[in-house]
Protein backbone atom coordinates (compact mmCIF):
# COMPACT_ATOMS: atom_id res chain seq x y z
CA UNK A 1 0.00 0.00 0.00
CA UNK A 2 2.95 2.39 -0.75
CA UNK A 3 2.05 5.78 -2.17
CA UNK A 4 3.00 5.85 -5.95
CA UNK A 5 5.30 8.43 -7.73
CA UNK A 6 2.13 9.73 -8.63
CA UNK A 7 -0.45 10.84 -5.83
CA UNK A 8 -2.99 12.04 -8.28
CA UNK A 9 -3.41 8.74 -10.02
CA UNK A 10 -5.58 6.21 -9.03
CA UNK A 11 -3.84 2.52 -8.40
CA UNK A 12 -5.15 1.08 -11.27
CA UNK A 13 -2.81 -1.80 -11.97
CA UNK A 14 -2.89 -2.51 -8.09
CA UNK A 15 -7.01 -2.47 -8.17
CA UNK A 16 -6.82 -4.96 -11.92
CA UNK A 17 -4.75 -7.48 -9.76
CA UNK A 18 -7.17 -7.73 -7.19
CA UNK A 19 -9.86 -8.04 -9.76
CA UNK A 20 -8.01 -10.71 -11.33
CA UNK A 21 -7.97 -12.14 -8.39
CA UNK A 22 -11.82 -12.40 -8.11
CA UNK A 23 -11.47 -13.74 -11.04
CA UNK A 24 -9.37 -16.32 -10.38
CA UNK A 25 -11.48 -17.31 -7.48
CA UNK A 26 -14.93 -17.14 -9.44
CA UNK A 27 -13.57 -19.53 -11.35
CA UNK A 28 -12.51 -22.68 -9.12
CA UNK A 29 -15.11 -25.22 -8.64
CA UNK A 30 -17.82 -23.14 -10.88
CA UNK A 31 -19.33 -26.49 -12.08
CA UNK A 32 -18.64 -28.95 -9.24
CA UNK A 33 -22.41 -28.82 -7.76
CA UNK A 34 -25.67 -28.93 -9.29
CA UNK A 35 -27.60 -25.72 -10.00
CA UNK A 36 -29.88 -24.89 -7.06
CA UNK A 37 -33.52 -23.91 -6.29
CA UNK A 38 -34.98 -21.23 -6.94
CA UNK A 39 -33.21 -18.41 -8.78
CA UNK A 40 -30.01 -20.34 -10.37
CA UNK A 41 -32.50 -23.30 -12.48
CA UNK A 42 -34.64 -20.60 -13.55
CA UNK A 43 -32.42 -18.34 -14.78
CA UNK A 44 -30.63 -21.16 -16.59
CA UNK A 45 -34.01 -22.00 -17.95
CA UNK A 46 -34.77 -18.70 -19.15
CA UNK A 47 -31.51 -17.68 -20.38
CA UNK A 48 -31.70 -21.26 -22.82
CA UNK A 49 -35.07 -20.29 -23.88
CA UNK A 50 -33.76 -16.76 -24.85
CA UNK A 51 -30.98 -19.18 -26.79
CA UNK A 52 -33.45 -21.10 -28.44
CA UNK A 53 -36.09 -17.64 -29.76
CA UNK A 54 -39.05 -19.27 -27.54
CA UNK A 55 -40.40 -15.63 -27.18
CA UNK A 56 -43.34 -14.21 -29.08
CA UNK A 57 -41.03 -11.33 -30.25
CA UNK A 58 -37.22 -10.83 -29.56
CA UNK A 59 -35.72 -10.22 -26.18
CA UNK A 60 -38.87 -11.37 -24.05
CA UNK A 61 -38.02 -13.81 -21.91
CA UNK A 62 -40.28 -17.00 -21.38
CA UNK A 63 -40.23 -19.96 -19.17
CA UNK A 64 -41.17 -23.22 -20.48
CA UNK A 65 -42.77 -21.40 -22.83
CA UNK A 66 -44.71 -19.30 -20.99
CA UNK A 67 -44.37 -15.55 -20.54
CA UNK A 68 -41.52 -14.79 -17.71
CA UNK A 69 -42.95 -11.38 -15.77
CA UNK A 70 -40.82 -12.06 -13.01
CA UNK A 71 -37.50 -10.13 -13.99
CA UNK A 72 -36.11 -8.18 -17.27
CA UNK A 73 -33.55 -10.36 -18.86
CA UNK A 74 -30.74 -8.23 -18.94
CA UNK A 75 -28.13 -11.13 -17.33
CA UNK A 76 -30.44 -14.22 -18.99
CA UNK A 77 -29.47 -12.61 -22.28
CA UNK A 78 -25.53 -12.60 -21.40
CA UNK A 79 -26.16 -16.43 -20.04
CA UNK A 80 -27.86 -17.28 -23.32
CA UNK A 81 -24.73 -15.45 -25.30
CA UNK A 82 -22.20 -17.80 -23.09
CA UNK A 83 -24.46 -20.56 -24.04
CA UNK A 84 -24.81 -20.36 -27.78
CA UNK A 85 -20.95 -19.91 -27.77
CA UNK A 86 -19.80 -22.39 -25.40
CA UNK A 87 -22.45 -25.53 -25.65
CA UNK A 88 -23.01 -27.95 -28.20
CA UNK A 89 -26.52 -28.53 -29.71
CA UNK A 90 -28.90 -30.68 -27.80
CA UNK A 91 -29.10 -31.41 -24.35
CA UNK A 92 -27.98 -29.24 -20.98
CA UNK A 93 -25.51 -26.73 -20.97
CA UNK A 94 -22.72 -27.29 -17.93
CA UNK A 95 -23.31 -25.88 -15.14
CA UNK A 96 -19.96 -23.37 -15.43
CA UNK A 97 -21.60 -22.38 -18.58
CA UNK A 98 -24.54 -20.59 -16.95
CA UNK A 99 -22.17 -19.33 -14.20
CA UNK A 100 -19.61 -17.63 -15.83
CA UNK A 101 -21.30 -14.26 -16.83
CA UNK A 102 -22.26 -13.78 -13.79
CA UNK A 103 -19.44 -14.68 -11.74
CA UNK A 104 -17.09 -12.76 -14.22
CA UNK A 105 -19.79 -9.94 -14.04
CA UNK A 106 -19.58 -9.88 -10.18
CA UNK A 107 -15.82 -9.57 -9.78
CA UNK A 108 -15.78 -6.40 -11.65
CA UNK A 109 -17.20 -4.55 -7.87
CA UNK A 110 -13.72 -5.43 -6.31
CA UNK A 111 -11.90 -2.95 -8.37
CA UNK A 112 -14.72 -0.71 -9.16
CA UNK A 113 -15.15 -0.21 -4.97
CA UNK A 114 -11.91 0.15 -4.81
CA UNK A 115 -12.45 3.24 -7.75
CA UNK A 116 -15.63 4.59 -5.87
CA UNK A 117 -13.53 4.69 -2.42
CA UNK A 118 -10.43 6.81 -4.14
CA UNK A 119 -12.89 9.03 -5.67
CA UNK A 120 -14.90 10.01 -2.28
CA UNK A 121 -11.09 9.96 -0.51
CA UNK A 122 -8.78 11.28 -3.77
CA UNK A 123 -4.94 10.42 -3.31
CA UNK A 124 -6.03 7.79 -0.04
CA UNK A 125 -4.20 4.80 -1.96
CA UNK A 126 -4.22 2.42 1.01
CA UNK A 127 -7.95 3.05 1.67
CA UNK A 128 -8.90 2.40 -2.12
CA UNK A 129 -7.04 -0.80 -2.13
CA UNK A 130 -8.09 -2.21 1.39
CA UNK A 131 -12.10 -1.56 0.51
CA UNK A 132 -11.30 -3.61 -2.78
CA UNK A 133 -9.44 -6.47 0.03
CA UNK A 134 -12.69 -5.78 1.89
CA UNK A 135 -14.93 -7.18 -1.37
CA UNK A 136 -12.14 -9.51 -2.40
CA UNK A 137 -12.70 -11.13 0.83
CA UNK A 138 -16.40 -11.26 2.15
CA UNK A 139 -18.12 -14.80 1.96
CA UNK A 140 -21.09 -13.61 0.88
CA UNK A 141 -20.19 -11.32 -2.31
CA UNK A 142 -17.30 -13.90 -3.41
CA UNK A 143 -20.41 -17.28 -3.21
CA UNK A 144 -23.13 -15.23 -4.47
CA UNK A 145 -21.31 -13.76 -7.45
CA UNK A 146 -20.77 -17.20 -8.35
CA UNK A 147 -24.65 -17.98 -8.41
CA UNK A 148 -26.70 -17.71 -11.55
CA UNK A 149 -28.80 -15.17 -9.67
CA UNK A 150 -28.63 -11.62 -10.11
CA UNK A 151 -27.37 -10.28 -7.60
CA UNK A 152 -23.60 -10.31 -7.66
CA UNK A 153 -24.05 -8.42 -11.40
CA UNK A 154 -26.61 -5.89 -9.61
CA UNK A 155 -23.83 -4.46 -7.10
CA UNK A 156 -21.46 -4.57 -9.88
CA UNK A 157 -23.69 -1.79 -11.95
CA UNK A 158 -24.22 -0.25 -8.63
CA UNK A 159 -20.77 0.50 -7.82
CA UNK A 160 -20.09 1.75 -11.74
CA UNK A 161 -23.74 4.13 -11.02
CA UNK A 162 -22.37 5.57 -7.96
CA UNK A 163 -18.39 5.76 -9.69
CA UNK A 164 -19.88 7.73 -12.63
CA UNK A 165 -22.40 10.23 -10.15
CA UNK A 166 -19.20 10.65 -8.47
CA UNK A 167 -17.09 11.81 -11.55
CA UNK A 168 -19.57 14.32 -12.37
CA UNK A 169 -18.28 16.81 -9.82
CA UNK A 170 -14.99 17.05 -11.52
CA UNK A 171 -16.58 18.72 -14.66
CA UNK A 172 -14.22 16.26 -16.47
CA UNK A 173 -15.77 14.25 -19.76
CA UNK A 174 -19.21 14.99 -18.40
CA UNK A 175 -21.18 13.49 -21.53
CA UNK A 176 -19.47 10.20 -20.98
CA UNK A 177 -19.92 9.69 -17.46
CA UNK A 178 -23.14 10.82 -17.85
CA UNK A 179 -23.73 7.95 -20.33
CA UNK A 180 -22.24 5.92 -18.13
CA UNK A 181 -24.13 6.81 -15.36
CA UNK A 182 -27.41 6.31 -17.62
CA UNK A 183 -26.37 3.08 -19.17
CA UNK A 184 -25.90 1.48 -15.42
CA UNK A 185 -29.25 2.67 -14.84
CA UNK A 186 -30.14 0.78 -17.88
CA UNK A 187 -28.75 -2.21 -16.49
CA UNK A 188 -30.19 -2.21 -13.58
CA UNK A 189 -33.22 -1.48 -14.69
CA UNK A 190 -32.59 -4.89 -16.87
CA UNK A 191 -31.61 -7.07 -14.00
CA UNK A 192 -33.86 -6.08 -10.55
CA UNK A 193 -35.24 -3.00 -12.06
CA UNK A 194 -37.33 -2.03 -8.54
CA UNK A 195 -33.61 -1.87 -6.77
CA UNK A 196 -32.83 0.97 -8.82
CA UNK A 197 -35.07 3.08 -6.96
CA UNK A 198 -33.27 2.76 -3.48
CA UNK A 199 -29.64 2.42 -5.61
CA UNK A 200 -30.64 6.30 -7.03
CA UNK A 201 -32.02 7.85 -4.00
CA UNK A 202 -28.79 6.82 -1.98
CA UNK A 203 -26.97 8.91 -4.86
CA UNK A 204 -29.60 11.11 -4.85
CA UNK A 205 -29.53 11.93 -1.13
CA UNK A 206 -25.20 12.10 -0.99
CA UNK A 207 -25.73 14.48 -4.09
CA UNK A 208 -28.16 16.74 -2.43
CA UNK A 209 -26.05 16.97 0.94
CA UNK A 210 -23.47 17.98 -0.28
CA UNK A 211 -24.76 20.02 -3.02
CA UNK A 212 -22.24 18.46 -5.51
CA UNK A 213 -24.95 18.92 -8.59
CA UNK A 214 -24.36 22.80 -8.12
CA UNK A 215 -20.77 22.03 -9.54
CA UNK A 216 -21.98 19.60 -12.46
CA UNK A 217 -22.08 20.58 -16.50
CA UNK A 218 -25.82 20.13 -16.10
CA UNK A 219 -27.23 20.34 -19.39
CA UNK A 220 -24.30 17.89 -20.65
CA UNK A 221 -24.14 15.21 -17.65
CA UNK A 222 -27.97 15.43 -17.68
CA UNK A 223 -28.02 14.91 -21.45
CA UNK A 224 -25.45 11.66 -21.10
CA UNK A 225 -27.85 9.89 -18.40
CA UNK A 226 -31.09 10.38 -20.21
CA UNK A 227 -29.42 8.74 -23.42
CA UNK A 228 -27.27 5.79 -21.49
CA UNK A 229 -31.29 5.38 -19.86
CA UNK A 230 -33.04 5.18 -23.43
CA UNK A 231 -31.95 1.48 -23.13
CA UNK A 232 -33.43 0.23 -20.18
CA UNK A 233 -36.66 2.67 -20.53
CA UNK A 234 -36.63 1.47 -24.28
CA UNK A 235 -36.58 -2.35 -23.34
CA UNK A 236 -39.55 -1.81 -20.60
CA UNK A 237 -41.95 0.37 -23.02
CA UNK A 238 -41.78 -2.80 -25.69
CA UNK A 239 -42.22 -5.31 -22.97
CA UNK A 240 -45.55 -3.39 -22.66
CA UNK A 241 -46.14 -2.94 -26.01
CA UNK A 242 -46.39 -6.80 -26.94
CA UNK A 243 -47.51 -8.04 -23.30
CA UNK A 244 -49.73 -5.14 -22.47
CA UNK A 245 -50.80 -5.44 -19.06
CA UNK A 246 -48.82 -8.46 -18.48
CA UNK A 247 -46.13 -6.29 -18.09
CA UNK A 248 -47.00 -4.58 -14.59
CA UNK A 249 -46.37 -8.03 -13.25
CA UNK A 250 -42.98 -7.05 -13.27
CA UNK A 251 -42.63 -4.30 -11.16
CA UNK A 252 -45.97 -4.48 -8.71
CA UNK A 253 -47.42 -8.28 -8.65
CA UNK A 254 -44.09 -9.71 -9.27
CA UNK A 255 -41.78 -6.96 -8.17
CA UNK A 256 -41.52 -4.61 -5.48
CA UNK A 257 -45.21 -5.16 -4.62
CA UNK A 258 -44.81 -9.05 -3.83
CA UNK A 259 -42.04 -8.19 -1.66
CA UNK A 260 -43.68 -5.12 0.03
CA UNK A 261 -47.28 -6.70 0.56
CA UNK A 262 -46.38 -10.28 0.60
CA UNK A 263 -44.90 -11.95 3.81
CA UNK A 264 -43.12 -14.94 1.11
CA UNK A 265 -41.87 -18.21 2.71
CA UNK A 266 -38.72 -18.07 4.87
CA UNK A 267 -39.64 -14.44 5.88
CA UNK A 268 -40.90 -15.38 9.52
CA UNK A 269 -37.96 -13.29 10.74
CA UNK A 270 -39.04 -10.22 9.09
CA UNK A 271 -36.39 -7.69 9.16
CA UNK A 272 -33.69 -10.06 11.31
CA UNK A 273 -33.18 -11.73 8.02
CA UNK A 274 -31.22 -9.43 6.36
CA UNK A 275 -29.59 -8.42 9.65
CA UNK A 276 -28.36 -12.26 10.81
CA UNK A 277 -26.70 -12.46 6.82
CA UNK A 278 -24.91 -9.48 7.72
CA UNK A 279 -23.67 -10.68 11.35
CA UNK A 280 -23.26 -14.14 9.74
CA UNK A 281 -21.32 -13.05 6.53
CA UNK A 282 -18.97 -9.93 7.87
CA UNK A 283 -16.14 -10.94 8.58
CA UNK A 284 -13.21 -10.82 10.03
CA UNK A 285 -14.14 -7.03 8.91
CA UNK A 286 -17.55 -6.69 11.48
CA UNK A 287 -16.03 -5.55 14.39
CA UNK A 288 -15.32 -2.53 12.71
CA UNK A 289 -18.77 -1.60 11.36
CA UNK A 290 -19.91 0.35 14.67
CA UNK A 291 -16.33 2.10 14.77
CA UNK A 292 -16.31 3.33 11.45
CA UNK A 293 -19.99 4.10 11.01
CA UNK A 294 -19.08 6.23 14.32
CA UNK A 295 -16.35 7.82 12.61
CA UNK A 296 -18.17 8.63 9.30
CA UNK A 297 -21.10 10.60 12.04
CA UNK A 298 -17.92 12.42 13.30
CA UNK A 299 -17.12 13.90 9.96
CA UNK A 300 -20.36 13.96 8.65
CA UNK A 301 -19.65 17.58 6.12
CA UNK A 302 -16.76 14.81 4.64
CA UNK A 303 -17.64 13.72 0.59
CA UNK A 304 -16.71 9.73 2.11
CA UNK A 305 -18.51 10.66 5.08
CA UNK A 306 -21.89 11.58 3.23
CA UNK A 307 -21.86 9.01 1.01
CA UNK A 308 -21.19 6.09 3.24
CA UNK A 309 -24.25 6.92 5.80
CA UNK A 310 -26.54 8.04 3.07
CA UNK A 311 -25.83 4.69 1.18
CA UNK A 312 -26.04 2.67 4.21
CA UNK A 313 -29.14 3.98 5.91
CA UNK A 314 -30.71 4.19 2.26
CA UNK A 315 -30.31 0.87 1.51
CA UNK A 316 -30.79 -0.56 4.73
CA UNK A 317 -34.23 1.75 5.19
CA UNK A 318 -35.23 -0.15 1.82
CA UNK A 319 -34.24 -3.51 2.98
CA UNK A 320 -35.34 -3.75 6.25
CA UNK A 321 -38.65 -3.12 6.54
CA UNK A 322 -39.97 -5.61 3.21
CA UNK A 323 -42.51 -7.97 4.27
CA UNK A 324 -40.55 -10.76 1.66
CA UNK A 325 -37.20 -11.51 3.10
CA UNK A 326 -34.57 -13.80 1.67
CA UNK A 327 -30.83 -14.03 2.28
CA UNK A 328 -29.64 -12.54 -0.55
CA UNK A 329 -31.70 -9.18 -0.24
CA UNK A 330 -29.50 -7.80 1.79
CA UNK A 331 -26.76 -8.19 -0.89
CA UNK A 332 -26.86 -4.64 -1.56
CA UNK A 333 -25.79 -3.25 1.45
CA UNK A 334 -21.85 -4.64 1.09
CA UNK A 335 -20.79 -1.92 -1.09
CA UNK A 336 -21.39 0.71 1.56
CA UNK A 337 -20.37 -1.48 4.48
CA UNK A 338 -17.00 -2.13 2.41
CA UNK A 339 -16.84 1.78 1.61
CA UNK A 340 -17.40 2.91 5.49
CA UNK A 341 -14.93 0.11 6.72
CA UNK A 342 -11.79 1.02 4.00
CA UNK A 343 -10.02 3.89 5.84
CA UNK A 344 -10.47 1.96 8.91
CA UNK A 345 -8.90 -0.65 8.05
CA UNK A 346 -6.60 1.12 6.48
CA UNK A 347 -5.82 3.42 9.34
CA UNK A 348 -4.95 -0.12 11.63
CA UNK A 349 -2.16 -0.51 9.16
CA UNK A 350 -0.72 3.21 8.79
CA UNK A 351 -1.64 4.41 11.81
CA UNK A 352 0.35 7.89 13.09
CA UNK A 353 0.38 9.05 9.59
CA UNK A 354 -3.52 9.14 9.77
CA UNK A 355 -5.85 10.84 11.62
CA UNK A 356 -7.17 8.81 14.33
CA UNK A 357 -10.44 7.83 14.39
CA UNK A 358 -12.59 7.67 17.74
CA UNK A 359 -12.64 5.00 20.12
CA UNK A 360 -8.53 4.44 19.02
CA UNK A 361 -7.76 2.40 22.40
CA UNK A 362 -10.97 0.27 21.16
CA UNK A 363 -9.86 0.02 17.64
CA UNK A 364 -6.30 -0.85 18.51
CA UNK A 365 -7.33 -3.85 20.25
CA UNK A 366 -9.42 -5.36 17.01
CA UNK A 367 -6.22 -7.60 15.81
CA UNK A 368 -5.89 -8.79 19.20
CA UNK A 369 -9.67 -10.45 19.11
CA UNK A 370 -8.76 -11.63 15.77
CA UNK A 371 -5.86 -13.31 16.82
CA UNK A 372 -8.01 -14.69 19.15
CA UNK A 373 -10.56 -16.04 16.80
CA UNK A 374 -7.65 -17.41 14.94
CA UNK A 375 -6.38 -19.13 18.06
CA UNK A 376 -9.92 -20.77 18.39
CA UNK A 377 -10.19 -21.44 14.83
CA UNK A 378 -7.11 -23.54 15.41
CA UNK A 379 -8.36 -24.90 18.37
CA UNK A 380 -11.30 -25.92 16.34
CA UNK A 381 -9.11 -27.78 13.68
CA UNK A 382 -7.26 -29.80 16.07
CA UNK A 383 -10.41 -31.17 17.89
CA UNK A 384 -11.75 -31.99 14.23
CA UNK A 385 -8.75 -34.79 14.62
CA UNK A 386 -10.91 -36.49 17.88
CA UNK A 387 -14.21 -39.04 16.76
CA UNK A 388 -16.16 -36.78 19.82
CA UNK A 389 -15.82 -33.30 16.85
CA UNK A 390 -15.80 -36.22 13.76
CA UNK A 391 -18.91 -33.64 12.32
CA UNK A 392 -16.03 -30.70 12.09
CA UNK A 393 -14.01 -32.71 9.86
CA UNK A 394 -15.70 -31.54 6.49
CA UNK A 395 -14.43 -27.84 8.00
CA UNK A 396 -11.15 -28.87 9.20
CA UNK A 397 -9.05 -27.06 6.10
CA UNK A 398 -11.15 -24.19 6.07
CA UNK A 399 -10.53 -24.13 9.86
CA UNK A 400 -7.26 -24.36 9.26
CA UNK A 401 -6.41 -21.70 6.60
CA UNK A 402 -7.68 -19.14 8.56
CA UNK A 403 -7.20 -19.91 12.16
CA UNK A 404 -3.06 -19.84 10.32
CA UNK A 405 -4.57 -16.52 8.38
CA UNK A 406 -6.32 -14.74 11.53
CA UNK A 407 -4.24 -15.38 14.16
CA UNK A 408 -0.95 -14.71 12.20
CA UNK A 409 -2.26 -11.72 10.97
CA UNK A 410 -4.13 -10.69 13.60
CA UNK A 411 -0.63 -10.47 16.09
CA UNK A 412 1.60 -8.81 13.04
CA UNK A 413 -0.82 -6.07 12.57
CA UNK A 414 -0.51 -5.64 16.82
CA UNK A 415 3.30 -4.46 15.47
CA UNK A 416 4.46 -0.80 16.54
CA UNK A 417 6.04 -1.11 12.76
CA UNK A 418 4.68 -0.09 10.14
CA UNK A 419 6.28 -2.89 8.24
CA UNK A 420 5.19 -5.33 10.21
CA UNK A 421 1.38 -4.11 10.32
CA UNK A 422 1.59 -4.21 6.54
CA UNK A 423 2.44 -7.85 6.52
CA UNK A 424 0.10 -8.23 9.22
CA UNK A 425 -2.85 -7.44 6.93
CA UNK A 426 -1.54 -9.31 3.62
CA UNK A 427 -1.71 -12.40 6.24
CA UNK A 428 -5.37 -12.17 7.68
CA UNK A 429 -6.37 -11.18 3.93
CA UNK A 430 -4.38 -14.46 2.10
CA UNK A 431 -6.20 -16.60 5.54
CA UNK A 432 -9.62 -15.28 3.74
CA UNK A 433 -8.12 -15.78 0.39
CA UNK A 434 -7.15 -19.50 1.26
CA UNK A 435 -10.40 -20.53 2.82
CA UNK A 436 -12.51 -18.95 -0.09
CA UNK A 437 -10.05 -21.25 -2.78
CA UNK A 438 -10.50 -24.50 -0.29
CA UNK A 439 -14.57 -23.94 0.00
CA UNK A 440 -14.95 -23.00 -3.87
CA UNK A 441 -13.06 -26.29 -4.71
CA UNK A 442 -15.30 -28.67 -2.58
CA UNK A 443 -19.17 -28.96 -2.32
CA UNK A 444 -19.46 -27.12 0.66
CA UNK A 445 -19.69 -23.64 -0.97
CA UNK A 446 -23.67 -24.25 -2.02
CA UNK A 447 -25.25 -25.87 1.05
CA UNK A 448 -28.74 -25.00 0.21
CA UNK A 449 -28.17 -28.27 -2.09
CA UNK A 450 -28.33 -30.23 1.57
CA UNK A 451 -31.96 -28.54 2.52
CA UNK A 452 -33.57 -31.12 0.36
CA UNK A 453 -33.53 -34.35 -1.15
CA UNK A 454 -30.85 -33.98 -5.01
CA UNK A 455 -32.66 -33.85 -8.31
CA UNK A 456 -29.80 -35.22 -10.31
CA UNK A 457 -31.59 -39.08 -9.27
CA UNK A 458 -34.87 -38.25 -9.79
CA UNK A 459 -34.16 -36.42 -13.01
CA UNK A 460 -32.80 -39.58 -14.26
CA UNK A 461 -35.78 -41.81 -13.38
CA UNK A 462 -37.85 -38.72 -15.88
CA UNK A 463 -36.03 -39.44 -18.63
CA UNK A 464 -38.02 -42.63 -18.78
CA UNK A 465 -41.06 -41.41 -18.58
CA UNK A 466 -40.60 -41.45 -22.61
CA UNK A 467 -41.70 -37.71 -22.93
CA UNK A 468 -44.98 -38.46 -20.65
CA UNK A 469 -46.57 -35.52 -18.58
CA UNK A 470 -45.09 -36.26 -15.13
CA UNK A 471 -46.20 -34.90 -11.86
CA UNK A 472 -44.46 -34.88 -8.65
CA UNK A 473 -46.19 -36.55 -5.73
CA UNK A 474 -45.91 -35.02 -2.20
CA UNK A 475 -43.38 -31.95 -2.87
CA UNK A 476 -43.86 -28.57 -4.81
CA UNK A 477 -42.48 -28.02 -8.06
CA UNK A 478 -38.70 -27.87 -8.11
CA UNK A 479 -37.06 -25.77 -10.62
CA UNK A 480 -33.89 -27.47 -10.44
CA UNK A 481 -35.75 -31.01 -10.99
CA UNK A 482 -37.40 -29.03 -14.07
CA UNK A 483 -34.07 -28.07 -15.54
CA UNK A 484 -32.24 -31.60 -15.29
CA UNK A 485 -35.27 -33.26 -16.56
CA UNK A 486 -35.92 -30.81 -19.40
CA UNK A 487 -39.36 -30.88 -18.91
CA UNK A 488 -41.90 -29.36 -16.23
CA UNK A 489 -43.07 -31.26 -13.54
CA UNK A 490 -45.54 -29.76 -11.67
CA UNK A 491 -46.89 -31.14 -8.11
CA UNK A 492 -49.35 -33.71 -8.14
CA UNK A 493 -53.24 -32.22 -7.79
CA UNK A 494 -55.11 -35.73 -7.79
CA UNK A 495 -56.04 -37.45 -10.91
CA UNK A 496 -54.59 -40.13 -12.96
CA UNK A 497 -50.78 -40.39 -15.14
CA UNK A 498 -47.59 -40.54 -14.81
CA UNK A 499 -45.75 -39.67 -11.23
CA UNK A 500 -42.79 -39.31 -9.38
CA UNK A 501 -42.80 -40.43 -5.86
CA UNK A 502 -40.66 -41.69 -2.79
CA UNK A 503 -43.58 -42.89 -1.11
CA UNK A 504 -45.55 -46.14 -1.93
CA UNK A 505 -48.28 -45.65 -4.54
CA UNK A 506 -51.80 -47.20 -4.86
CA UNK A 507 -53.49 -48.13 -8.00
CA UNK A 508 -50.34 -47.57 -9.85
CA UNK A 509 -47.99 -50.00 -12.17
CA UNK A 510 -43.89 -49.12 -11.40
CA UNK A 511 -42.31 -48.40 -14.59
CA UNK A 512 -38.59 -47.29 -13.42
CA UNK A 513 -37.03 -47.10 -9.71
CA UNK A 514 -33.64 -44.97 -8.62
CA UNK A 515 -33.64 -46.01 -4.93
CA UNK A 516 -36.63 -44.74 -2.87
CA UNK A 517 -38.28 -42.68 -5.86
CA UNK A 518 -40.38 -44.46 -8.60
CA UNK A 519 -42.07 -43.55 -11.45
CA UNK A 520 -45.32 -44.70 -12.15
CA UNK A 521 -48.09 -45.03 -13.98
CA UNK A 522 -51.63 -44.24 -11.78
CA UNK A 523 -54.96 -45.29 -12.68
Amino acid sequence: MRSGPDPETPPWLALAGLGLLAAGLALIGLGNVPLRDFDEATVARVALELHQGMGEAPLLPTLWGEPYLNKAPGLHSVIAVVIALTSQPGGLPAEWMVRLAPALLSCLVVPIGGLVQWTLRPGDRSSALVTGLILLTLLPVARHGRLAMLDGTQLTTMALLWLALLQLKTGRSPLLWGLTAGLMASAMLLLKAPLLVPAAAAAGLALLWGQEWKQWRLGTSTGGILLGLSPGIGWHLWHAHIRGAQALWLWGGDGAGRVLLDAGEGSDLGWRVPVIEMLEGGWPWLPLVPFAALWAWRTRHDRWSRWCLASLLTLAGAILPLRTQLPWYSHPLWLPVALLCGPLLAWLVERSSRPAPPQRHVVERLPLFWHSLGLLLLLLWFASFTPSAAVLAPYRHLAMALGLGWSAGGWLLRSRRLGRRRRGLITLVGGNIAALALLFNSPLWLWELNETWPVAPVAGLAAEGRGQNLTLKGYDERPSLNWYAMQRIERHDGGPGWRLSDKPQRDCRVEGRAGEWTLSQCR
